[in-house]
């Protein structure tokens, strides 16, 4: 498929309510509204387009640059590309659909340090969700490294903006599942944290509590590892 059939084919799917539930969650026109199911049977359809993600992403189109995150090929991705597609994040959905795209990069360890340091919300929300899944990944990341960024989590997580809250709070929640080791550390500094309040606009959505979050997510593994 080439540019102009995936946007008439986005423009055909896309409905008003979809449209009323992506702002609600932050996305930012113009979209279509097109469904997850729709754009994962596109996904499907095209597979790896690195050059036509390209040219979806150009186009400003929320719809067209969550697919484009879907078909890109993160072994093409140059950090300069990624440096351009985060300078144009707007809003919480997208940035999660991209960090999610960008851990699979190779230049996904170079990014983070130097995006987590951003003074844009959503670089930085970026930056923290690329930490987040190298966490979760198994990345080889020192115990000290971690100390560190637990440390600076405790001490900037209020005064930080929106949505790095959240993801910073992922951080915490990762470490604490992942690194055993480090998890009555993160336990000690969740709880002197305490609530962290994030806006998710008109949604229902909520940033859990991370030693809540933590020991249900540890259970779910052991009855799974029962199974």
């Amino acid at each position: 498929m080439n540019l102009q059939e995936v946007m008439q084919t986005l423009e055909s799917l896309g409905t008003e309510q979809a449209r009323k539930i992506y702002r609600r969650h932050g996305a930012v026109d113009p979209m279509f509204g097109v469904s997850f199911a729709h754009l994962g049977k596109l996904q499907k359809k095209i597979k790896r387009d690195h050059a036509l993600a390209a040219q979806l992403w150009a186009t400003g189109n929320f719809d067209a640059r969550v697919l484009g995150t879907m078909i890109a090929d993160p072994q093409a991705m140059t950090p300069a590309e990624l440096d351009r597609w985060v300078k144009d994040l707007e809003g919480a959905p997208l940035t999660d659909l991209f960090g999610k795209f960008a851990a699979q990069t190779t230049h996904a360890r170079k990014m983070r340090e130097k995006w987590m340091k951003s003074k844009e919300e959503f670089t930085a929300q970026a930056g923290w969700l690329l930490l987040s899944y190298a966490v979760s990944g198994g990345e080889d990341l020192s115990d000290d490294y971690l100390k560190e960024t637990l440390s600076f989590i405790e001490k900037h997580i209020h005064g930080s903006m929106n949505r790095v809250r959240h993801s910073m709070n992922g951080v915490l929640i990762n470490i604490g599942v992942h690194r055993e080791p480090l998890r009555p550390l993160v336990l000690a500094t969740a709880a002197r944290i305490g609530k962290v309040v994030v806006d998710h606009g008109e949604t229902s959505c909520e940033t859990p509590d991370a030693a809540a979050y933590i020991a249900k997510t540890l259970a779910h593994y052991a009855k799974k590892k029962r199974a």
